[in-house]
Protein backbone atom coordinates (compact mmCIF):
# COMPACT_ATOMS: atom_id res chain seq x y z
CA UNK A 1 0.00 0.00 0.00
CA UNK A 2 1.36 3.52 -1.22
CA UNK A 3 1.80 5.21 1.73
CA UNK A 4 0.03 9.17 1.58
CA UNK A 5 2.23 11.94 -0.03
CA UNK A 6 3.61 14.95 2.38
CA UNK A 7 1.31 18.12 2.01
CA UNK A 8 3.37 20.91 -0.33
CA UNK A 9 5.19 23.36 1.54
CA UNK A 10 5.48 26.37 -0.20
CA UNK A 11 7.65 29.80 0.13
CA UNK A 12 5.37 31.46 1.69
CA UNK A 13 4.13 28.74 4.35
CA UNK A 14 8.00 28.62 5.42
CA UNK A 15 8.09 32.64 5.40
CA UNK A 16 5.35 32.76 7.30
CA UNK A 17 6.15 29.84 9.82
CA UNK A 18 9.38 31.78 10.68
CA UNK A 19 7.56 35.21 11.28
CA UNK A 20 4.86 33.88 13.13
CA UNK A 21 8.11 31.77 15.39
CA UNK A 22 10.07 35.23 16.27
CA UNK A 23 7.04 38.00 16.09
CA UNK A 24 5.28 35.23 18.95
CA UNK A 25 8.97 34.85 20.46
CA UNK A 26 9.04 38.83 20.80
CA UNK A 27 5.71 39.33 21.96
CA UNK A 28 5.91 37.31 24.60
CA UNK A 29 9.21 38.58 26.26
CA UNK A 30 7.69 42.27 25.77
CA UNK A 31 4.40 40.91 28.05
CA UNK A 32 7.20 39.79 30.32
CA UNK A 33 8.77 43.00 30.31
CA UNK A 34 5.56 44.68 31.32
CA UNK A 35 5.18 42.25 34.08
CA UNK A 36 2.28 40.81 32.94
CA UNK A 37 0.81 37.35 34.12
CA UNK A 38 1.10 34.09 32.25
CA UNK A 39 -2.22 34.53 30.20
CA UNK A 40 -1.23 38.25 29.05
CA UNK A 41 1.96 36.91 28.18
CA UNK A 42 0.31 34.67 25.57
CA UNK A 43 -2.21 37.24 24.32
CA UNK A 44 0.48 39.72 23.74
CA UNK A 45 2.50 37.00 21.83
CA UNK A 46 -0.51 35.67 19.89
CA UNK A 47 -1.53 38.80 19.05
CA UNK A 48 1.58 40.39 17.83
CA UNK A 49 2.31 37.14 16.09
CA UNK A 50 -1.45 37.05 14.12
CA UNK A 51 -2.52 40.71 14.05
CA UNK A 52 -1.21 41.87 11.44
CA UNK A 53 -1.81 38.95 8.92
CA UNK A 54 -5.34 38.68 9.95
CA UNK A 55 -6.04 42.62 9.09
CA UNK A 56 -4.15 41.86 6.00
CA UNK A 57 -6.13 39.02 5.12
CA UNK A 58 -9.64 41.37 5.88
CA UNK A 59 -8.34 43.79 4.03
CA UNK A 60 -7.55 41.71 0.54
CA UNK A 61 -11.70 39.88 1.44
CA UNK A 62 -9.92 36.36 2.51
CA UNK A 63 -10.73 34.35 5.42
CA UNK A 64 -7.41 34.86 7.90
CA UNK A 65 -5.24 31.86 7.33
CA UNK A 66 -4.64 31.87 11.04
CA UNK A 67 -8.26 31.10 12.16
CA UNK A 68 -8.18 27.87 9.19
CA UNK A 69 -4.10 26.75 9.68
CA UNK A 70 -3.68 24.23 12.93
CA UNK A 71 0.14 24.94 12.52
CA UNK A 72 0.05 28.31 12.22
CA UNK A 73 -1.36 28.18 16.00
CA UNK A 74 0.69 25.62 16.85
CA UNK A 75 3.67 27.92 16.00
CA UNK A 76 2.31 30.66 18.11
CA UNK A 77 1.99 28.75 20.74
CA UNK A 78 5.61 26.86 20.78
CA UNK A 79 7.35 30.41 20.32
CA UNK A 80 4.80 32.30 23.40
CA UNK A 81 5.87 28.87 25.53
CA UNK A 82 9.80 29.60 24.51
CA UNK A 83 9.49 32.44 25.88
CA UNK A 84 7.93 31.79 28.59
CA UNK A 85 10.45 29.02 29.55
CA UNK A 86 13.26 31.22 28.97
CA UNK A 87 11.96 34.33 31.41
CA UNK A 88 10.73 31.62 34.18
CA UNK A 89 14.82 30.00 34.18
CA UNK A 90 15.67 33.35 35.44
CA UNK A 91 17.00 34.21 31.70
CA UNK A 92 17.20 38.06 31.35
CA UNK A 93 15.96 38.59 28.17
CA UNK A 94 14.92 42.24 26.81
CA UNK A 95 13.13 42.77 24.01
CA UNK A 96 15.79 45.18 23.31
CA UNK A 97 18.61 42.58 23.18
CA UNK A 98 20.26 41.68 19.94
CA UNK A 99 19.42 37.84 20.87
CA UNK A 100 15.47 38.87 20.45
CA UNK A 101 16.51 42.14 17.79
CA UNK A 102 17.96 39.72 15.49
CA UNK A 103 14.96 37.26 15.32
CA UNK A 104 12.60 39.94 14.97
CA UNK A 105 14.13 40.83 12.36
CA UNK A 106 13.63 37.65 10.33
CA UNK A 107 9.71 37.80 10.84
CA UNK A 108 9.84 41.26 9.87
CA UNK A 109 11.32 40.13 6.33
CA UNK A 110 9.84 37.09 6.20
CA UNK A 111 6.07 38.74 7.21
CA UNK A 112 6.73 41.77 4.56
CA UNK A 113 7.04 39.02 1.90
CA UNK A 114 4.05 37.40 2.45
CA UNK A 115 1.96 40.28 2.10
CA UNK A 116 3.44 41.47 -0.45
CA UNK A 117 2.59 37.98 -2.19
CA UNK A 118 -0.96 37.90 -1.00
CA UNK A 119 -1.31 41.34 -2.40
CA UNK A 120 0.34 40.89 -5.56
CA UNK A 121 -2.09 37.48 -6.19
CA UNK A 122 -5.21 39.69 -4.55
CA UNK A 123 -4.45 41.85 -8.03
CA UNK A 124 -3.89 44.87 -6.15
CA UNK A 125 -2.34 47.98 -6.93
CA UNK A 126 1.71 48.94 -5.76
CA UNK A 127 0.09 50.59 -3.04
CA UNK A 128 -1.86 47.78 -1.97
CA UNK A 129 1.13 45.73 -2.00
CA UNK A 130 3.36 48.52 0.04
CA UNK A 131 0.20 48.61 2.49
CA UNK A 132 0.05 45.05 2.84
CA UNK A 133 3.27 44.30 3.30
CA UNK A 134 4.06 47.21 6.15
CA UNK A 135 0.47 46.03 7.89
CA UNK A 136 1.89 42.14 7.73
CA UNK A 137 5.35 43.46 9.43
CA UNK A 138 4.19 45.49 11.67
CA UNK A 139 0.24 45.42 12.49
CA UNK A 140 0.98 42.67 15.07
CA UNK A 141 3.33 44.76 16.86
CA UNK A 142 1.30 48.12 16.84
CA UNK A 143 -2.03 46.33 18.30
CA UNK A 144 1.08 44.84 20.77
CA UNK A 145 1.59 48.52 21.83
CA UNK A 146 -1.81 49.81 22.16
CA UNK A 147 -2.96 46.76 24.61
CA UNK A 148 -0.22 47.96 26.85
CA UNK A 149 -1.03 51.57 26.33
CA UNK A 150 2.03 52.30 24.61
CA UNK A 151 2.11 54.78 20.88
CA UNK A 152 3.13 52.01 18.76
CA UNK A 153 6.85 51.99 18.36
CA UNK A 154 6.69 52.20 14.76
CA UNK A 155 5.94 55.51 14.78
CA UNK A 156 7.91 57.08 17.01
CA UNK A 157 10.72 55.27 17.83
CA UNK A 158 12.47 53.08 15.45
CA UNK A 159 13.76 52.49 11.45
CA UNK A 160 10.89 49.61 11.25
CA UNK A 161 8.10 50.00 8.89
CA UNK A 162 10.34 51.54 6.25
CA UNK A 163 12.22 48.31 5.89
CA UNK A 164 9.06 46.26 5.38
CA UNK A 165 8.12 49.41 2.66
CA UNK A 166 11.30 48.88 0.94
CA UNK A 167 11.59 45.11 0.56
CA UNK A 168 8.16 45.66 -0.74
CA UNK A 169 9.55 48.08 -3.31
CA UNK A 170 12.17 45.52 -4.58
CA UNK A 171 9.01 42.51 -4.88
CA UNK A 172 6.74 45.08 -7.01
CA UNK A 173 9.73 46.65 -8.97
CA UNK A 174 10.72 43.07 -10.08
CA UNK A 175 7.60 41.28 -10.75
CA UNK A 176 6.34 44.08 -12.41
CA UNK A 177 9.29 43.55 -14.45
CA UNK A 178 8.66 39.76 -15.30
CA UNK A 179 10.99 38.73 -12.99
CA UNK A 180 9.70 35.10 -11.32
CA UNK A 181 8.30 35.29 -8.13
CA UNK A 182 10.84 33.55 -6.25
CA UNK A 183 13.38 36.92 -7.09
CA UNK A 184 10.69 38.58 -5.68
CA UNK A 185 10.66 37.13 -2.62
CA UNK A 186 14.14 36.52 -2.52
CA UNK A 187 14.81 40.44 -2.47
CA UNK A 188 12.02 41.51 -0.58
CA UNK A 189 13.45 39.18 2.33
CA UNK A 190 16.46 40.36 1.68
CA UNK A 191 16.58 43.73 1.24
CA UNK A 192 13.91 44.32 4.30
CA UNK A 193 16.46 42.08 6.36
CA UNK A 194 19.43 43.47 5.58
CA UNK A 195 17.95 47.24 6.04
CA UNK A 196 16.59 46.23 9.68
CA UNK A 197 20.05 44.33 10.61
CA UNK A 198 21.67 47.63 9.57
CA UNK A 199 19.43 49.78 11.88
CA UNK A 200 20.13 47.86 14.84
CA UNK A 201 23.69 48.02 14.06
CA UNK A 202 24.07 51.58 13.71
CA UNK A 203 20.78 52.50 15.58
CA UNK A 204 19.04 54.49 12.30
CA UNK A 205 16.24 56.11 13.69
CA UNK A 206 13.59 58.28 10.93
CA UNK A 207 14.17 62.15 11.50
CA UNK A 208 11.55 63.50 14.21
CA UNK A 209 9.48 66.95 12.82
CA UNK A 210 9.24 70.15 15.18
Amino acid sequence: MTAPPFPSVSAFDVLNWLGLLAFAFAGALDGADEGLDVLGVAVLGVVTALGGGITRDLLVNRTPVALTATVDVLLVLAGVVAAVLLVGNGRELSTDSPAVQLPDAVGLAAFAATGAIVAWDSGLSAFGVLVCAMLTGTGGGAIRDLLVARTPGILVEDFYATCALAGATAFWALRTAGAPRPTGVAACVGVALALRVLAIRYDWHLPTVG
